[in-house]
Parts: structure tokens; sequence; C-alpha cells
């Protein structure tokens, strides 16, 4: 596969997760009235619709300043232009790397829009245990955490290159 046939692949991954996140955001959003819920596996999952102003994980989401989005607004596209220019170097469009920085890209690029769009970002899965319970999260949070999962098990795993 040439590098820009690579490079093809994994912008189109890229697009579907954004394009995934935006359309199931807009779901919750228009579907389910904001701190409303509802039930889809008892005892388990939910779907609880949110706004969240901080970053992830409602982290400083109650902090009041403006300053606040910008801050992460910023923090958002420096990562994302480091992840872009890991990205572009990958000439491989199936590999572990490859998907999931392209996984990573795709996440933030949908929560940045969000971001820049409205100032929050919609939120609308809810994992719980009794009254354990993880933080309201979306599609491109998780397309964020199984792409940096992935980087983690393919350094972990990876096999040592000798000279």
């Amino acid at each position: 596969m040439t590098k820009n046939a690579a490079r093809a692949a994994h912008l189109f991954l890229v697009v579907v997760v954004v394009l995934l996140d935006h359309w199931t955001k807009r779901l919750a959003a228009t579907r389910i009235a904001l701190y409303a819920h509802v039930q889809v596996i008892p005892g388990f999952f939910r779907l609880t619709h949110t706004e969240n102003s901080g970053a992830a994980f409602s982290l400083f989401a109650d902090h009041p300043a403006r300053w606040k989005t910008d801050v992460l607004i910023a923090f958002s596209m420096v990562a994302m232009a480091i992840v872009l220019t890991l990205l572009w170097k990958q000439t491989r469009a199936l590999s572990i790397s490859g998907i999931a920085l392209s996984l990573i890209l795709g996440g933030a690029t949908g929560n940045l829009w969000d971001r820049l769009a409205t100032g929050h970002v919609v939120d609308f899965l809810l994992v719980y245990v009794k009254q354990y319970q993880w933080p309201v999260f979306n599609l491109a949070d998780s397309s964020i955490v199984v792409g940096a999962s992935l980087l983690i098990m393919e350094i972990v795993f990876a096999k040592p290159h000798y000279e």
C-alpha cells in the first residue's frame, strides 16, 4: 500500500468516527431531555443526556472561568497536531498504531467540534453497578480510550527488534 493510500485509509477512519460521534450526540440531545435517562441494561447501562463544559470525565466542569474552555480548546488542538503528525508518518493503513492514532484523532476532533460550536460536549453513555458509576461519556471519548489502549497494548506486547 502506498503512503497516500494509507493516509486516505486513516483519514476515512477519522471521518467515520467524527460523523458517528456527531450523529449519536445529536440523537441523544434531541431525543433525551437534559439530565433524563433511558434504561438500556438495568443495573449496568443507561443513556443519560448531560452537557460537559470540562475536560474528560467532567474534570474542571464546575470551574466557572471562561478561560477554561479556551485552554481545553488549545490543548486539544496541540494534541491533535501531535497525533496528526504521528499519523502522517504511518505507512501501513492496517497497522495497530495507524488505527489507534486514527481513533484518537477522530475522537479528539469530535469533541473539539462540540466545544467550538457550543462551549460544551454532549455526553450520554453511563455505565454503573449499583451506586458506583463511571462518569458519563460519549462515542468520541470511547474512541480516544480504545485508541490509547491499542497504542499501550502495541507498546507492551511489541516484539523487540534486534539488529
